[in-house]
């Protein structure tokens, strides 16, 4: 497949770094690097263009590193967010926690950012404690660590490393059935009634036998 020469305009990590000119697939040129503004075509008109606009863009990078390493700095090390979502007796998530929900959760925390600075490996699909990178600038990334709990009860006891019994009414659900049993025990004598209901009605039929045998002898 025939690959697209771009310019970056910032440090793209797995790429390079402001300036570099590196080849990348068309489809991500045209759908990422090109409308967020990452990279410009390497055409001769391009080169000119980010030579003379080097230095203004070098300081307006400089500025913006700055500004993320003071959020950065303001995060800690122990920076954490909480999602909840409903799991499944084994932990297993009804869904999963995408880079859209850790995105919302972080900004809801008071950081904004969007979901494409959330460097999730992969969606998470169970409840606990998950370590993830947020991008604040090319250069700048903090680490988080997401808390999938089904309650903000629950996201508490997990964040204290303390053990956590999920679905317990589901546990204790079997007992009132339990209880209820005894309540069947009469239906049982429904049919001993029944049968001594009946028994008089076999005894009649020999009477009348008796009877018309007395009407024979007459």
């Amino acid at each position: 497949m025939s690959q697209m020469d771009v310019i970056l305009l910032q440090r793209i990590e797995s790429l390079g770094q402001m300036g570099d000119v590196v080849k990348v697939k068309p489809g991500y040129a045209r759908n990422y690097l090109l409308p967020e503004k990452k990279a410009l075509r390497a055409t001769k008109a391009n080169r000119e263009y980010f030579d003379k606009q080097r230095a203004q863009l070098e300081a307006q990078n400089l500025k913006a590193k700055g500004e993320a390493e003071a959020v950065a700095a303001k995060m800690g090390d122990t920076f954490s967010v909480v999602v909840i979502r409903s799991a499944g007796e084994s932990g297993q998530l009804y869904g999963s926690v995408a880079t859209r929900d850790v995105a919302e959760a972080v900004t809801k925390a008071g950081v904004t950012i969007n979901r494409s600075q959330v460097l999730l490996v992969q969606p998470i699909k169970e409840l606990g404690l998950f370590k993830t990178r947020v991008a604040l600038h090319p250069e700048v990334s903090v680490t988080i660590t997401v808390n999938v709990a089904q309650s903000e009860e629950e996201a508490k006891l997990q964040a204290e490393g303390k053990a956590v019994r999920r679905n317990a009414d589901a546990d204790e659900a079997p007992a009132p059935a339990a209880e209820a049993a005894p309540a069947e025990a009469p239906a049982e004598a429904a049919p001993a009634e029944s049968a001594a209901q009946e028994a008089p009605a076999a005894d009649a039929k020999p009477k009348k036998a008796k009877k018309a045998k007395k009407t024979e002898e007459a």
